[in-house]
């Protein structure tokens, strides 16, 4: 059901992406693109226009809200949710606020991907208007 989304996948742990990445992959999605800080991120971004993006908040070279920040200035209906290991109600509303769908705390669990690529799905079929993803 997955497998037609492009997903870019943000984060200064190696675990982390490993362990997302995994999830990501085991729920059939297509395309697991990966960057380890929020230069690589943006950059990554502005090359494969992703449908969806997993940015964590505290990255190197820069931050995650830094990272969204470009990110929607560039594309302002990128799909982005935030990371992040101790979020904060205030660092949640910043994020949202700067445009980030919504935000997941670590770790992230198998369901929580799945919720969010569901949401995904649904509104880039709202905005085609077609069944994009149906096999």
């Amino acid at each position: 059901m997955y497998s037609g989304l492009k997903v870019l996948l943000c984060d200064d742990s190696l675990m982390i992406i490993k362990k997302m990445g995994d999830m990501l992959r085991s729920l059939g999605v297509g395309v697991v693109q990966t960057a380890l800080d929020g230069e690589q991120a943006v950059r990554l971004f502005k090359l494969s226009k992703p449908d969806c993006v997993f940015l964590d908040q505290v990255m190197p070279n820069k931050t995650g809200l830094e990272a969204l920040k470009e990110i929607i200035s560039y594309h302002s209906d990128a799909i982005v949710f935030m990371l992040s290991s101790m979020g904060t109600i205030a660092k949640r509303d910043e994020a949202e606020r700067l445009g980030a769908r919504g935000f997941l705390q670590k770790p992230v669990s198998a369901d929580d991907i799945k919720t969010v690529l569901e949401l995904v799905i649904a509104e880039l079929e709202d905005k085609t208007g077609k069944d994009l993803f149906k096999e």
